[in-house]
C-alpha cells in the first residue's frame, strides 16, 4: 500500500467558475510563495512518514497551477524532483492548464521539469457560453495553448469538454468536439454539468435562472460526444474519458483501481497505507499547520468492507470493469459471496453484465452509472 503515483494541488485561479466547488482561490493578494514553502515542508514530512518507493505517476491540479509564474513553476518542479527523486523511466506527469494562462515561458519550465503531459480544460468552443459559466479564456486561446505545447515537445495532450450547461445545444456539443478533434489531442474528458452546493450556479438554480438543457437533450449530448470520438479512433475506456490506444491517463486509472496516491496541498485528499486522508482547505490554516505537522484535517482506516465497495464503485467506472479473480485473490472472497444480491439486481435490471471474468457497465449502464455505483455503498459487510 505505498503509493507510486503523487497528487499535488494548487488551489489558486485566475478566476473562479460558476460550476466550480474545488478547493480554489482567486490568485491577486495569496500568499503563494509562502504556499510553496509550505508544499514542499507537507512532501518532507509525508516521505518521511511514508517513504516513497518509484514514482510512476505525477499530476498536479487545482486551481488552475499555470496560473503560477516561471519562477513559481520552476520551484515547485525542483521540489518535486528534491523530495520524489525516485522516477519511473515512464513516469506519466500531468498538469492541469487553463488556456490563457499559458505562455512558452512557462511551458518550457515545465518540460524540462520532467511534464509530459498536459490537460487543457477547453469545457466549450462557443465564446458567449464561455463567458457564460465564468471562463476567462477565449476560443483562440485554446487552439493556441495546444499549439504551443506542443512546440516546446509536449506530445500528450488531453482536452477537457462539458455538456449539460446552461442554454447550450446538441449543435453546440457537436462542433466543440469537433473543433476540438481538428487539434488533434490524444485524450478527451468529457463531463456532464453536475450543479454543486454553493456555487455561482446553484445560487442561479435557487433563484430559477439557470436554463439547463432538458435530460433527453443532455442524454443525446453524451451519445453524440460517444459516437463522434469513436468515429475518430477514440477508445472510451471510462466513464467520461476517450483516448487514442495507449494514451489512456495512468493517474486518474490510480483512483479507479482504488489504488494508493500521495495527496499534498491545501484541500488534497490522499490514500496511504490502508488510510484515506483529506487535508485542510484554507490556504492560511494550511501555511500555519504544516510547520509543525501534516496539514490533515480528516483521516480515516478504510477497512475491508470499505475496500471491497470502493473496488466496485470505481473500478466499475472502467469499462474493462472488474476482474473476479483479482478481486478473489485480493480479499479473498468471491465477489458474489460480498456482493450476490446487488450484482443480481443490477444484472437484471440490464445495467451490468458478466462477460468471462469480468462485470462490466452495459450500454444501459453507461447512461445510470452512478445508480449502479451507489447500489455497493454499505453492502460490503
Amino acid at each position: 500500500m505505498i503509493p507510486r503515483s503523487v497528487y499535488i494541488h494548487i488551489p489558486f485561479c485566475s478566476h473562479k467558475c460558476h460550476y466550480c466547488d474545488f478547493t480554489a482561490y482567486v490568485v491577486g493578494g495569496q500568499p503563494v510563495d509562502e504556499y510553496l514553502d509550505a508544499l514542499e515542508e507537507e512532501m518532507i514530512r509525508t516521505v518521511k512518514e511514508i517513504p516513497p518507493e518509484t514514482i510512476e505517476t505525477i499530476f498536479i491540479g487545482g486551481g488552475t497551477p499555470t496560473v503560477l509564474t516561471p519562477v513559481q513553476l520552476e520551484r515547485l518542479m525542483e521540489a518535486i524532483r528534491r523530495r520524489f527523486p525516485d522516477r519511473s523511466e515512464d513516469l506519466e506527469f500531468t498538469v492541469e492548464a487553463n488556456p490563457g494562462t499559458l505562455t512558452p515561458e512557462k511551458l518550457a519550465v515545465m518540460k524540462e521539469g520532467g511534464v509530459n503531459r498536459l490537460s487543457i480544460g477547453a469545457q466549450t468552443f462557443r465564446p458567449d457560453l464561455l463567458a457564460k459559466i465564468g471562463r476567462v479564456h477565449s476560443v483562440e486561446d485554446i487552439e493556441q495553448s495546444v499549439e504551443q505545447a506542443r512546440a516546446v515537445g509536449i506530445d500528450n495532450i488531453s482536452l477537457d469538454l462539458m455538456f449539460g450547461l446552461p442554454e447550450q445545444t446538441v449543435a453546440d456539443v457537436e462542433e466543440a468536439l469537433q473543433r476540438g478533434l481538428a487539434l488533434s489531442p490524444e485524450h478527451f474528458s468529457v463531463y456532464s454539468l453536475k450543479v454543486e452546493e454553493g456555487t455561482v450556479f446553484h445560487h442561479q438554480l435557487l433563484r430559477g435562472k439557470l436554463p439547463l438543457p432538458t435530460e433527453d437533450e443532455e442524454l443525446e449530448m453524451y451519445l453524440l460526444t460517444r459516437r463522434r470520438l469513436e468515429e475518430a479512433g477514440f477508445r472510451q475506456y471510462e466513464v467520461s474519458n476517450f483516448c487514442r490506444p495507449g494514451r489512456e491517463s495512468r493517474h486518474n486509472t490510480v483512483y479507479w483501481l482504488n489504488l494508493p496516491y500521495y495527496g499534498l496541498g491545501a484541500g488534497a485528499h490522499g490514500y496511504a497505507k490502508g488510510i484515506r486522508h483529506a487535508n485542510v482547505r484554507g490556504v492560511g490554516e494550511y501555511i500555519r499547520l504544516v510547520r509543525s505537522r501534516r496539514p490533515v484535517a480528516e483521516s480515516h482506516t478504510v477497512f475491508k468492507d470499505e475496500a471491497m465497495e470502493n473496488h466496485f464503485l470505481l473500478g466499475l467506472r472502467l469499462l474493462d470493469g472488474v476482474s473476479r479473480k483479482h478481486f478473489s485473490r485480493l480479499y479473498g472472497k468471491e465477489p458474489e459471496k460480498v456482493f450476490g444480491s446487488v450484482l443480481d439486481t443490477l444484472t437484471r435490471r440490464g445495467l451490468i453484465c458478466l462477460e468471462g471474468d469480468r462485470y462490466r457497465l452495459t450500454e444501459q449502464g453507461l447512461l445510470f452509472g452512478n445508480e449502479a455505483f451507489a447500489s455497493f455503498l454499505g453492502e460490503g459487510a
